[in-house]
C-alpha cells in the first residue's frame, strides 16, 4: 500500500502522517511506503517507509516524478487559507485550484482508479445561512477559497462518476487547536481563544460570546479523514462529498468548557471586541444535521468539554484551579 499526503508539514497533516505510522495499515493493506510532499518537511518521524518530496504542489513535473511508481490512496489537504486566498487571488487560484485539477487529471492516469480524500470546507455554503441546514444544503460560496474547493468536488464527483478516480471528499468545520502563528485563517480564532485560556493569559475575542461556530478538534479530523479513505466502494452511491458530522457551539459554551478544565477564574482574562464582518462569516451558523455522513461512520467529538480535550491534547481531566465548577451546558450540544 502506497500512500501520499499533500501538505504533509501542515496542522492536520503531521497528526494523519503519525496516526498513518503508528496504524501501519489503510484499507486492509499494509502501508509500505507513506510518501510525504510539502515545501517544508520539518521534524517528522524517522521512519523507513517514509519518503520526504520537497516543493510545491503547484509543480505538476514534481507531481509526476511522486506519483511515478504508482499510488493507492492519497489525501489531499495542502491550501491557502481563506483569508490568504482572497488577498491574494493568484496564489489561491494556483494552490487551491489549479494544482487539485492537476493533481486529479495525473490521477485518472494512473491504473486502478486511486482513492482521492479531499479535505474540502464549510466555506461552500457561504453566509446568510438558513436557520437549520442538513446534507442537502445548497452550497453558494462568497469566497474564492469556497468557491474553489467547490470546483474541486464538482470534478472529483465526475471522476468518480467515471471510475478514473475513486474520491471521496469531507468538508471540515474550523479545525482546532491550530498553532498561534499566522497562517491566513479568519478563523484563527477558534483556536488562540483555546490556547489563551489554557495558558492562563489576557485574550480580547473578534467574535460576542454568542456567536455560534462549527467545530472540530484535530484529532476528530484525522478520525474522519481515516474514515473517509476506509469505506469500502460497496458503501458508496453517486454521492461522493460529505457534510462531516460537527459541533455547533457558541463561544460561550466553549467557554464554559475550559472553565469547567482550567478554573472559572481565568474567565476575567477573556474580553470581546466584536468585528461585524468577522461574526457574519463565522459567527452565525445554524444546526447542522449530518444523518448519512453519520451512517457512514463519521462522527464529531461529542460534546464541547470532549472538544476542548481533543483540541488541545488533554489525556486526564485538568486539575481545577480556584472557583471551577461543572457548569451546565458544557455537555451540551445540538448533535446531528
Amino acid at each position: 500500500m502506497r500512500v501520499m499526503v499533500t501538505g504533509a508539514n501542515g496542522f492536520v497533516g503531521r497528526l494523519l502522517v503519525q496516526r498513518l505510522l503508528a496504524l501501519g495499515v489503510l484499507r486492509g493493506q499494509a502501508i509500505s511506503a507513506l510518501i510525504l510532499l510539502d515545501i517544508e518537511l520539518n521534524d517528522l518521524p524517522i521512519d523507513s517507509r517514509v519518503r520526504c518530496h520537497y516543493g510545491s504542489v503547484t509543480d505538476t513535473a514534481l507531481l509526476r516524478r511522486v506519483l511515478a511508481d504508482g499510488i493507492d490512496v492519497v489525501f489531499h489537504l495542502v491550501s491557502i487559507p481563506g483569508g490568504a486566498a482572497e488577498q491574494s487571488y493568484t496564489l489561491g487560484y494556483e494552490v487551491n485550484l489549479l494544482a487539485s485539477l492537476a493533481l486529479l487529471d495525473q490521477l485518472r492516469e494512473l491504473p486502478g482508479a486511486p482513492v482521492l480524500v479531499y479535505a474540502s470546507s464549510v466555506a461552500v455554503y457561504g453566509v446568510g445561512l438558513p436557520a437549520r441546514m442538513d446534507e442537502a444544503a445548497v452550497a453558494r460560496p462568497e469566497l474564492s477559497y469556497g468557491s474553489h474547493k467547490l470546483m474541486v468536488e464538482t470534478v472529483l464527483s465526475d471522476l468518480s462518476r467515471r471510475g478514473e478516480v475513486d474520491g471521496r471528499a469531507v468538508r471540515l468545520p474550523g479545525i482546532v487547536a491550530r498553532p498561534r502563528q499566522s497562517n491566513g485563517l479568519r478563523s484563527a480564532f477558534m483556536s488562540d481563544l483555546l490556547h489563551a485560556y489554557a495558558n492562563d493569559e489576557a485574550y480580547c475575542c473578534p467574535v460576542s460570546e454568542h456567536a455560534s461556530a462549527w467545530w472540530m478538534s484535530a484529532r476528530c479530523c484525522v478520525d474522519n479523514l481515516l474514515q473517509a479513505a476506509e469505506l469500502q466502494d460497496t458503501l458508496l452511491d453517486a454521492q461522493r462529498v460529505w457534510q462531516l458530522p460537527l459541533l455547533r457551539l457558541s463561544i460561550a459554551q466553549v467557554i464554559d468548557a475550559l472553565g469547567s478544565l482550567y478554573g472559572e477564574e481565568r474567565r476575567e482574562l477573556i474580553s470581546f471586541a466584536p468585528d461585524a464582518g468577522l461574526e457574519a462569516l463565522f459567527g452565525c451558523f445554524p444546526p447542522m444535521k449530518t444523518p448519512r455522513a453519520r451512517a457512514l461512520g463519521f462522527r464529531h467529538d461529542g460534546s464541547a468539554l470532549a472538544l476542548v480535550r481533543n483540541a488541545l491534547n488533554l489525556q486526564a481531566r485538568v486539575r481545577r484551579g480556584r472557583g471551577a465548577v461543572n457548569p451546565a451546558g458544557v455537555f451540551a450540544h445540538e448533535s446531528d
